[in-house]
């Protein structure tokens, strides 16, 4: 097998080896005093000319997790993220609970406190942090949320230990791992290190479904009337945006992205039916969910209860959720996009006998769709001069600015509808969790793995704020990754203030019309927060003036300039 060797050298230096070796990109860091064989292993590279990944100082946790996820939502590569010890890895739990709901591989790793008081050993304790930092189970504080969590003990386990973290992330269903490296045996040292190169531990490839399920779903899709796709996640593998296309085309059945958190299908694709299938639910015969962990709100609306109920994606019962009790008269395992290819393949050969049935709904789905349209129109029309601005209008205004290699990354209560999305990969929504503050991160993610492409972030005020803007600023500057950030500044949590509405109609809080720990106060001018880095920073309150605004920001990123907008509306 081939070899490569390292010599006189640490532990450290051969992990920052290995995870270059093995095609990591990045090191997305949080130092502490936990990192100072990684510092100098680091240092020594750079003076040698050897490979590592390439360090970057990210000044939060939560940010640099973001900044990951972006990163691998953009190329498909998962990247690295080391944070300090335990306090570290708490102020990343955000994140790794996102990457965790949305499938999301990062090598995520922290330092653990030096376990050796006294002796000679190079990592022992120095600082007096060092008693109190220590927990007895550090791994715990992530394990929930990652599919491996480890310890590193010594160098003769170093390849197993990377070559198994990076293939666990990456095996279907994906998701963070969790590496814990102890100073110690970072900081043991070597005469001689071998590694193999490429590695020999291969990442298993995708299960693909069964392919007796698979023809048994396309003869009820032929014999349906009715039948309804609803999807979230299929587009996180750009791969699987056309074959989607065909299948539904083919047979004419209409696909709702609900909440997607990915481009699944695009805008103008003619079986393209918006993003709420509850409409369409009571005379929906066959419900087909693919990769979609919410498809509808069961205390709120349900399949009718003659319908067929399908599953289908890499785990399509959701394991890992506690509670999930939506019924499946058929659940499918296997890779998305495999298993989209395989229908369109079966369905093809029952096209010509439902050729009939797939003509009258064709005709009934393009009707529907121009009612659709007039009403996302019409929704357009009347509050495109509403000031507060509305999120129609503002959303209208960023399609339009907008080109197709935009990469769009949403944190906010965004009009889908007016927007014109046909590029997969092109729209990202990233807390599959629930995790606010990951729009800059994975917008600065985004830009960094596409540095020739436009990056539009639009938020909250509130998810701003849970951002961490100054530190995203700073890396925005640093290194030198323009991105325009839309801030719906509305002064409020709207979706805590919408639920409360919701469960307490008639309450309390409804009757005050002022809904406590709900609203912001001071007319935050989060504009200014530009001038920290010399970034382009505006506030727009007119509707009018926004599309011009929109032009000016656009300028600013394109000449390097990190701008945000701060949006006031409803």
């Amino acid at each position: 097998m081939p070899l490569k060797t390292i010599t006189e050298g640490t532990v450290s230096d051969a992990y920052l080896a290995l995870l270059a070796d093995r095609g990591i990109d990045y090191f997305f860091g949080n130092a502490g005093t936990d990192f100072a064989p990684i510092i100098e292993s680091f240092s020594k590279a750079q003076a040698l000319g050897t490979s590592t990944p390439r360090p970057m100082l990210v000044p939060h946790e939560n940010l640099a997790i973001h900044m990951a996820l972006g990163y691998y939502a953009v190329t498909g590569r998962p990247q690295v993220v080391m944070v300090h010890v335990n306090v570290g890895t708490a102020n990343a739990l955000n994140g790794i609970i996102n990457a965790s709901r949305g499938n999301i591989p990062v090598i995520f790793s922290s330092g653990r406190t030096p376990y050796s008081e006294t002796g000679d050993c190079e990592g022992r304790r120095t600082r007096e942090v060092h008693w109190p930092q220590e927990m007895f189970d550090q791994g715990a504080l992530a394990r929930e949320m990652v599919k491996w969590d480890y310890e590193l003990k010594d160098k003769s386990v170093l390849e197993t230990v990377v070559d198994r973290a990076i293939n666990i992330a990456m095996t279907e269903p994906r998701g963070p791992i969790y590496l814990t490296l102890p100073r110690e045996p970072l900081a043991e040292k070597f005469d001689s290190f071998d590694y193999t190169s490429p590695s020999r531990h291969a990442t298993p490839t995708a299960a693909w479904p069964d392919p007796n399920a698979i023809d048994r779903l396309a003869s009820i899709i032929s014999n349906a009337d009715n039948p309804l796709i609803i999807t979230q996640d299929s587009g996180s593998d750009v791969n699987a945006v056309a074959p989607l296309a065909a299948l539904s085309d083919r047979f004419a059945i209409p696909v709702i992205q609900r909440k997607p958190r990915y481009l699944c299908l695009p805008s103008d694709h003619p079986m393209h039916l918006g993003f709420d299938p509850d409409p369409y639910l009571d005379y929906s015969d066959l419900v087909i969910v693919a990769q979609c962990d919410v498809p509808w709100i069961p205390s709120v609306k349900a399949p009718s209860e003659g319908s067929t109920v399908v599953h289908m994606g890499p785990d399509p019962i959701f394991r890992d959720y506690p509670i999930r009790g939506y019924e499946a008269d058929m659940a499918i395992t296997g890779a998305i996009t495999p298993s989209f290819q395989m229908l369109d393949d079966a369905l093809a050969g029952l096209e010509a006998g439902a050729k009939n049935s797939i003509e009258t709904r064709r005709k009934r789905i393009t009707g529907l769709r121009k009612i659709m349209h007039e009403n996302w129109a019409a929704g357009l029309e009347k509050s495109k001069n509403s000031s507060p601005m509305s999120q129609s209008w503002i959303s209208h205004c960023i399609s339009e600015v907008k080109d197709d290699d935009t990469i769009l990354i949403t944190e906010s209560a965004f009009s889908m509808p007016q927007m014109n999305l046909t590029r997969p990969g092109s729209f990202i929504s990233g807390g599959a969790g629930g995790g606010l503050g990951y729009g800059l991160g994975m917008s600065l993610g985004a830009k960094l793995a596409a540095p020739d492409r436009m990056v539009i972030c639009t938020q909250g005020d509130g998810a701003y704020m849970y951002g961490n803007p100054i530190p995203a600023h700073y890396v925005a500057a640093a290194e030198k990754l323009p991105t325009l950030t839309v801030i719906m500044n509305n002064e409020q949590w709207g979706a805590v203030k919408r639920n409360t509405r919701a469960m307490y109609p008639d309450g309390y809080a409804v009757k005050s019309n002022r809904e406590d720990l709900t609203f912001f106060e001071g007319g935050m001018a989060f504009e200014k927060s530009m001038e920290v880095t010399g970034g382009y920073g505006e506030r727009v309150e007119d509707p009018a003036e926004l599309p011009k605004a929109l032009e000016r920001a656009a300028t600013a990123v394109g000449d390097g300039q990190a701008a945000v907008l701060n949006l006031q509306t409803v």
